[in-house]
């Protein structure tokens, strides 16, 4: 049977289109209007809002929680102080990555994780003799993320702390009389917020948040501009950009932490002191430097785009809609040197741009490749330059919001 958000009655309300998605067993809104872009606008011009209850939500707690969490997470969470939180992936002995998450830091032996996909056995079989208890709270909490430059105007109206936040940390708060918890973090690249409560207090939180954003432009917003944002923001999605590890059927679909660009994550990879499940292999594969791939951006040259359609009688698309499937990528000897997983037209950078994996040789920003379309039913390649992950990062995402900081305006 079909879940339903906490936030389902709101959410059903809104969604003027009846579109809907699975997402881990929940319904999920695609777009709330007939034009998706309308959403995309609000995330990075006013301020639009995620229902991301579905995500999958761990409680670890137990005097040895930080002990089992930093042999089990590939990033060190004893550097995670209470009150912060962490983008952070786990592999397998292999050093292979089977998923990611967020893991939030309440004290010094409670945490908080969030995921895509469920994990609970998986963790739970890894405790051993360690003094730590996990259990699933995914149904006890909804959560709703509040994106875009207007993300602070809106909430710090409501939860004066959320001002003092930095990128990646939270506090407690109240909307109203209702307790909540606020991050500074989400899925789109830019400024924004989670805000976390309790099941049954949704409908009071939506509408507490609405009201608040209604005169900044807020909308909700579906899983099609969240997919275009985080393409833009370099970041990754699992099934698309990268798979499990444990779920792959062999190892072309298998990548390690520095194949997709985490290798800033193993900060401390080489103190004996923290064991983590792959380091060994990842210490191997950086000393050998057995990388096959590694994830970069790809921008299109929008002339040379141009120039093959129109030469084949075909008006150039600028589709803005996610593509999630496999493009090939070669260089000027039309030798194949990778491939991209994500795929779009980006109307805040006004050209087509692409998550892709590329041979290390060939990553450096700058160099020229080509991207293989399909123009008239033969396959055609379009110059392409390697960039940089994220290829979309304001500054406002990661500034502080103290009225010295943008003019109050953010």
């Amino acid at each position: 049977m079909l879940r339903q958000s906490p936030f389902h009655e709101r959410v059903a309300a809104a969604n003027q289109t009846s579109l809907w998605s699975h997402w881990a067993g929940h319904l999920v809104v695609d777009k709330y209007q007939m034009a998706e872009k309308f959403e995309y606008v609000a995330i990075r011009n006013a301020v639009g809002v995620f229902d991301s209850s579905p995500l999958y939500k761990y409680r670890i707690t137990g005097p040895d929680a930080e002990r089992y969490l930093s042999g089990v997470l590939a990033r060190d969470v004893r550097r995670c102080k209470p009150g912060q939180a962490q983008y952070t992936i786990w592999c397998d002995d292999r050093g292979y990555v089977n998923e990611d998450g967020v893991v939030f830091r309440h004290s010094a032996d409670e945490f908080f994780l969030t995921a895509a996909e469920p994990n609970l056995s998986y963790f739970q079989n890894l405790v051993g003799h360690d003094r730590v208890e996990i259990d699933e709270v995914t149904e006890q909490w909804g959560s709703l993320a509040i994106q875009g430059p207007r993300a602070h105007a809106v909430l710090s109206q409501l939860a004066p702390e959320v001002t003092a936040l930095g990128f990646f940390d939270h506090t407690p708060a109240k909307l109203g009389d209702v307790p909540v918890w606020i991050s500074r973090t989400g899925f789109t690249g830019d400024l924004g917020y989670e805000v976390f409560c309790d099941a049954a207090d949704a409908n009071s939180v939506w509408d507490a948040i609405f009201e608040a954003g209604t005169p900044h432009g807020m909308l909700p917003f579906g899983q099609t501009a969240l997919l275009m944002a985080r393409i833009e923001a370099g970041l990754l999605l699992i099934h698309v950009d990268f798979d499990a590890s444990r779920l792959a059927e062999n190892d072309e679909h298998r990548s390690t932490p520095i194949e997709l660009g985490l290798g800033w994550m193993l900060n401390g990879i080489d103190d004996d002191a923290r064991p983590f499940i792959g380091r060994r292999a990842i210490l191997r594969e950086r000393a050998e430097g057995t990388s096959r791939w590694k994830m970069m951006g790809l921008m299109v040259d929008p002339y040379d785009h141009h120039r093959k359609y129109t030469d084949d009688g075909m008006v150039p698309p600028k589709d803005h809609t996610p593509v999630h499937e496999d493009m090939m990528v070669y260089d000027d000897d039309v030798q194949r040197v990778g491939y991209a997983t994500s795929f779009m037209y980006s109307p805040v950078l006004q050209r087509h741009i692409a998550l892709a994996r590329v041979r290390p040789e060939v990553a450096k920003v700058g160099t020229h490749l080509n991207l293989e379309f399909t123009i008239n039913h033969r396959y055609v390649q379009v110059g392409a330059e390697v960039a940089r992950n994220p290829m979309y990062t304001p500054a406002r995402k990661t500034q502080m919001m103290g009225d010295q900081m943008l003019g109050g305006a953010a």
